[in-house]
């Protein structure tokens, strides 16, 4: 299913190369680039080529234009902090197709970049539509895509496009993110757990059956874990509850059991009266919620029953925080277990966080470099998790066919 032609694979001296990046990154009112992640997350690959003597035009969305000119969403801050993280020419072009851009594409020369405006400015983008992708693929001759976070959508650059390519390969981004997520889904070193949070469960079904089949343990926590509570006639007071998928809950702790799995919820909560950081707080077990009070953190007696599985494991995957960890009172959950995991990796466990609010966790404690991989997509990660071919690595070569 991951073994896609690699960038490292491609005789691209000489050659034009459309590289589709994901630079989808936050501007303050100044129109400046707030957080460059996902910008620098792209160098390994572009130096690749840079050295390889390729020419670059680069593509990326930003933002919802909904397929409309929006200054607010131009990639042009984007060319400007690229500029000053590659050692390389960066040009920018005010369209993505057009005269202009073909003869800009034109006159690149070899180790020069051309970064394009804003896919999404054209509605034709999203839309797929095969005359628009058809001008994309003719600016270049090969093809790269290393925006993992788009993969699970088949839009014209990452689908529609490629159709046009004899070789289409994976950057060295696209490439960890399939290694890494892959390599969780397919063999993972046991044992295996999975550590899920985040506020509503609805979202997560499809994961957690999936990694029930392939783990060993899975740790609930968040608004999630409440749902589970009802399932087992204990009160939850005012906390999120999903009572559409009552029954579900119900069938996948059948389908642990008969698997021989383990799922674990929270043996601790900490509730509150309202989700303020100088709400009153107390911490209470599962069966004793109190009425009108709602489940925002795990508690300390989870942390360190989830430390010790965690401690325990070779392979831990997590998404999702354990609760409301963007007001302080409630993150100690959530901080606690971002710390264990990367005090895991030290001693040798892979550790893979699935993108989204976890993410911003582990960055507001400075950990991001301290786990195994960290995955630039939230809603790609899950789909890949949920066992799901995502449409833009789909239409990525098959290296063995590649290579004949």
């Amino acid at each position: 299913m991951f073994a896609k032609l690699s960038v490292r694979d491609l005789d691209c001296a000489g050659k034009t190369v459309f590289v589709r990046v994901d630079y989808n990154v936050p501007l303050n009112d100044r129109q400046e680039v707030t957080d460059d992640t996902r910008i620098r997350a792209s160098l390994p690959t572009l130096e690749f080529l840079i050295e390889k003597g390729a020419r670059l035009v680069l593509a990326s969305h930003l933002g919802r234009p909904k397929g409309k000119v929006q200054f607010e969403f131009s990639l042009s801050p984007v060319a400007d902090r690229l500029s000053e993280l590659v050692e390389a020419p960066v040009r920018f072009v005010r369209d993505c197709v057009g005269d202009e851009v073909r003869e800009q594409a034109g006159r690149l020369k070899e180790g020069e970049i051309l970064l394009l405006e804003n896919l999404r400015f054209h509605a034709e983008e999203t839309d797929n539509e095969p005359g628009f992708a058809a001008e994309l693929a003719a600016l270049a001759e090969l093809y790269v895509n290393d925006a993992f976070g788009t993969a699970h959508r088949a839009h014209a650059s990452t689908e529609g496009m490629t159709k046009h390519f004899a070789q289409r390969a994976a950057g060295l981004l696209m490439e960890k993110e399939l290694d890494f997520l892959g390599g969780m889904l397919a063999e993972p070193e046991r044992p295996a757990a999975a550590l899920l949070g985040g506020a509503k469960i609805s979202g997560k079904i499809p994961v957690i059956e999936s990694l029930l089949e392939r783990l060993d343990t899975l740790m609930i926590g968040g608004g999630m874990a409440f749902t589970f509570f009802k399932t087992l006639g204990l009160g939850v007071g005012a906390s999120i509850v999903d009572d559409s998928l009552l029954e579900t809950a119900r069938a996948i702790t059948r389908q642990a059991k008969e698997s021989k799995r383990e799922i674990l919820l929270p043996v601790d909560i900490v509730v509150a009266r309202e989700k303020t950081g100088d709400a009153e707080t107390q911490v209470v077990l599962p069966t004793d919620i109190p009425e009108g009070w709602m489940g925002l953190d795990i508690g300390p007696k989870t942390v360190e029953l989830y430390s010790q599985v965690i401690q325990a494991s070779k392979s831990v995957f997590w998404n999702g925080p354990m609760g409301l960890f963007e007001v302080p009172s409630f993150a100690k959950g959530t901080h606690s277990l971002a710390r264990v995991l990367a005090e895991a990796t030290n001693h040798g466990t892979t550790t893979v966080v699935g993108g989204g609010d976890s993410v911003a966790a582990i960055n507001q404690l400075g950990l991001a470099g301290r786990f195994s991989h960290v995955s630039t997509g939230g809603g790609a990660s899950l789909e890949l998790m949920e066992g799901k071919v995502l449409p833009g690595v789909a239409a990525l070569s098959d290296r063995k066919e590649a290579m004949v």
